[in-house]
């Protein structure tokens, strides 16, 4: 009775400003889960909620000892979450301080897909019409940074430039794949996992079996210039397509990337997913 009556005493103000009160804390956590997807902030952060039910868990079966030692790890907690969570905390008022939390108009998204596109065109083009071997990965909803750290870290703009630089034979950076995230190149030299199916052709060497066995553990889209043939091929899903043509290589980049032309998000911000299946 005393909740209904509380609840009858709400005035329509009252009603609309805790509506609005909700929806900002739901923004808050959306934009928190965002800054830290892909990173290992997640498995921390799913630690921290196996303590909490393990906590609530002791109260049911009496377990004093135990709960007592998960109440002192979640009253200090705050504290260890400030320094474990530093490096999101640090990258979340960057893009604050930057602006970055504001919409951007169609045209920008639209421009900045078709430069990313041909800068990606460019260099595939040039790599492959010499037959320099290259190995590029571009991160969609599965973070990656479990392969970026075995690289060395870039955080570059993406130019074709700077792509076709990096795997020019005999330089430090050539060997192993770089790996993109949204509008940049994260890091270079990185190692892959190799695919161990079976059903793999003999004649496909170790960047097809690492662009293919990305794609076995991740969504993300890899794309393989032959050092042998100069082939372009592009892997995604467990899916190999070889030996495509420049026009059918930058379809279905743009298809996998950014959606169709009819698909593609026509929001705030840049679309990096791409047809789950295309």
């Amino acid at each position: 009775m005393q909740i209904i009556e509380q609840f009858a005493d709400l005035t329509p103000v009252n009603i609309v400003i805790n509506f609005i009160d909700v929806l900002l804390v739901w923004y808050v956590v959306y934009k928190i889960l965002t800054l830290i997807k892909g990173t290992k902030a997640v498995q921390l952060l799913k630690g921290i909620f196996v303590i909490i039910i393990a906590r609530i868990a002791t109260d049911y079966l009496g377990l004093e000892t135990l709960g007592w030692m998960l109440q002192q790890v979640i009253e200090f907690g705050f504290l260890a979450i400030i320094i474990i969570f530093q490096p999101e905390i640090r990258r979340g008022l960057e893009q604050i301080g930057r602006g970055k939390l504001f919409q951007r108009s169609t045209s920008q998204v639209e421009e900045e897909q078709t430069r990313l596109i041909e800068a990606m065109k460019k260099s595939v083009s040039y790599m492959a019409k010499r037959r320099i071997g290259a190995l590029i990965s571009i991160e969609k909803e599965t973070g990656l940074n479990e392969y970026i750290e075995t690289g060395i870290g870039l955080n570059a703009e993406i130019s074709s430039e700077l792509l076709i630089n990096i795997f020019i034979p005999n330089t430090p950076l050539h060997d192993g794949a770089v790996i993109m995230q949204k509008d940049k190149v994260t890091a270079a030299a990185c190692y892959l996992p190799l695919s161990e199916s079976p059903f793999i052709s003999k004649e496909l060497g170790t960047r097809h079996r690492a662009a293919l066995g990305l794609s076995e553990v991740t969504d993300a889209i890899t794309i393989v210039v032959s050092e042998e043939t100069g082939a372009i091929s592009i892997t995604v899903n467990g899916n190999l397509h070889r030996n495509l043509s420049l026009e059918e290589f930058e379809a279905l980049l743009r298809k996998m990337w950014f959606g169709s032309a009819q698909e593609s998000n026509a929001t705030s911000k840049l679309t990096w997913r791409g047809k789950k299946n295309g």
